[in-house]
């Protein structure tokens, strides 16, 4: 796969529609030519405490940021006619469902791939597990900053051009 456009959201607690980052990586000719970075007023807007733990965002962070409408306005043109890739993509696919459900927008039809499942079919047992560092670490890149939604696009968008 040499163009598409690797995508990450981090939520603030257990509901799919509360996107509070995404990340976005576009490659084209299996080069990476762009990215995109934004946090989001979640949607219910409040944080658990285990989701804080795993991304470190809070609901300070995001008080003043823009509701997922306007942060998509950004990244439609940018992703216009590439597939999306993701690691675990039912979450990130699920996600980017619900939160258009939830601001009544029309959702594209956007085609997902995922790279952990590939990871599975690429790797199979040689790997101890199939986590988004780990298969990254295995496709020659160090994942630094983990669970930042920029950060594991970048992961993501390495995987996908090494082994998808």
């Amino acid at each position: 796969m040499l163009d598409f456009a690797a995508i990450d959201f981090e939520t603030a607690n257990n509901c799919p529609t509360s996107v509070c980052s995404v990340g976005v990586v576009i490659v084209r000719n299996g080069e990476f030519v762009d990215s995109f970075y934004s946090l989001i007023q979640p949607e219910p807007n409040y944080y658990y405490y285990w989701n804080t733990r795993v991304h470190g965002l809070r609901q300070e962070d995001t008080e003043n940021a823009p509701v997922f409408p306007y942060v998509w306005e950004k990244v439609a043109p940018l992703i216009e006619g590439l597939p999306l890739v993701a690691h675990n993509s039912p979450f990130d696919e699920g996600c980017l469902k619900a939160v258009f459900r939830c601001y009544q927008m029309d959702y594209p039809d956007y085609q997902f791939f995922c790279t952990c499942r590939a990871s599975r079919r690429h790797f199979g047992k040689l790997l101890p597990n199939h986590q988004l560092h780990t298969v990254a670490e295995a496709c020659g890149y160090h994942l630094e900053n983990h669970h930042h939604a920029l950060a594991d696009a970048e992961a993501c968008a390495w995987i996908a051009r090494e082994i998808l």
